[in-house]
């Protein structure tokens, strides 16, 4: 299986994601999934500099994402999955796309969100599609780095939504 890990994080490409989780994962690719960013050349730029030495990056559309992985393109390959919200990750599963986990960084309290924990906070719709990605089967977990404990998507939500 190609993906190790799929992480919503609305920062992106950071110092946790290339530092602390790259030694835990060692993923031979980062991948930003992001419609808008995936067609910013100055911003993919700048990602594409903060990646570790030895491993790879695409920073892409949901389409294209789901397009290469069905054919194969990462089948060699231990690749991160980082997105901005639940909706994308959500279309990769609904596409038949192998998602092991769903780790949970950082979702800004921003634009009427409620928080769900210190670094996350969520929309009806958000919470919404982290449900059904756990219903998928996916373990939906809270952590903002590998050796914080996690924290239940249940255990989050409760009495919130």
């Amino acid at each position: 299986m190609p993906i190790v890990l799929s992480r919503i994080d609305q920062r992106l490409i950071h110092g946790i994601t290339v530092n602390d989780w790259n030694a835990v994962l060692s993923p031979k690719r980062f991948m930003v999934i992001d419609n808008l960013i995936s067609s910013d050349e100055v911003v993919k730029s700048s990602m594409r500099m903060s990646k570790p030495a030895g491993t790879g990056m695409s920073i892409i559309s949901t389409e294209t994402a789901i397009t290469n992985f069905k054919a194969g393109k990462y089948d060699a390959q231990a690749v991160f999955v980082i997105v901005k919200e639940p909706a994308t990750l959500l279309a990769l599963v609904d596409a038949g796309i192998s998602v092991p986990a769903v780790n949970i960084g950082v979702i800004f309290n921003e634009d009427g969100r409620v928080p769900v924990t210190s670094r996350v906070a969520l929309n009806e719709a958000e919470a919404t599609d982290l449900r059904s990605l756990q219903d998928h089967g996916l373990d939906v977990t809270f952590q903002y780095r590998p050796n914080d404990d996690k924290v239940s998507l249940d255990s989050a939500l409760k009495g919130k939504f």
